[in-house]
Parts: C-alpha cells; structure tokens; sequence
C-alpha cells in the first residue's frame, strides 16, 4: 500500500511545553516516518494572546485525507481544545493538515492549506523541513516561497526546545 505524504502545522499558546510534546508524540503513534522542523515562537496573529510556539511536521500515512484530518480533530480534543471557539483565540493545541501528498481540494478541507503562504509561523517550517517539496499550487519550493517572502509583518523566532522521550 502506497504511503500518502502529509505535513501538519503543529501551534500552542496555553501550556505551550506539555501540548506542543503531547501532540508530536500522539502524531508519532498514528503516522509512521515523523520528522520535525526547529519549534519557533511567534506572536499571536489576528488577536491578542500569548505567544506560540509552531513547527511542522511531515509523516507517511496510508489513510485518506478525511480520515488525517478527523484524527487531527481527536487528538486536538485529547488536549483540551475546543471548536466552540472564535478563529483567533488562544489554544492549547492547533493541528492542521497543511498538504496531502500534491492534492488540490475543498472538500473535506481546503487543501494546500492557504495560510501555508500568509503565516511565517507555517513557511519557515516548512523551508526548514522540506525546503525543495513544491507548494502545489504555485509550483515554488517551500525555500524559494521563503526567500520571497515579506517578513517584516510577522515576528518569529527559533528557539531550544526540548523534546525529553518523545
């Protein structure tokens, strides 16, 4: 059975350690061949909250896409968040499918994911992790949409972190 590739952005703002931990290891026991980009802090984009960390995470599933995103959605929900709440808010913990191998859709979610070109908190993951994978739709690698891109609007920054025995 073919692999599907797929890359997750992976955001905390409210106990940022323990969910942003939480959530690569509960990633890691339902996706084979997780690798991680450098965990970035950043502000909070379209509120006033506390400031993030981010990274991406690429991994291999054999799933489909709506099957990813519904455990995505469980394992938001094993860590606290809500979907009761407004689009910018704080949370503990936000996974969102950014790319399914090349697939362009709606439908069960927007994919590529748009924010993938609006949110330094996304791209430089990204550029960092799989710098020459091709955004599908604009046909520029992560790296090229990097180096183009505007930074000046968003502040973010690499920072240690440990990830203990996840």
């Amino acid at each position: 059975m073919a692999l599907n590739k797929i890359l997750i952005s992976v955001g905390s703002n409210i106990e940022r350690d323990k969910h942003t931990r939480a959530g690569v290891a509960c990633l890691k026991q339902h996706f084979s061949q997780v690798s991680c980009s450098s965990v970035y802090e950043s502000e909070a984009v379209g509120f006033d909250g506390g400031v993030f960390y981010n990274l991406v995470v690429c991994a291999y599933t054999s799933l489909d896409v709506a099957q990813v995103n519904d455990i995505l959605k469980q394992i938001e929900q094993q860590n606290g968040r809500t979907h009761s709440e407004k689009k910018f808010c704080s949370r503990t913990l936000d996974l969102d499918l950014l790319t399914f191998n090349r697939v362009v859709t709606a439908q069960p979610v927007t994919l590529p994911r748009e924010e993938i070109l609006y949110n330094a908190f996304v791209l430089l993951p990204l550029a960092e992790l799989v710098p020459d994978d091709i955004h599908p739709q604009t046909g520029q690698t992560y790296q090229q949409l990097w180096q183009s891109f505007d930074r000046s609007a968003q502040r973010l920054w690499p920072i240690e972190f440990t990830w203990r025995d996840v």
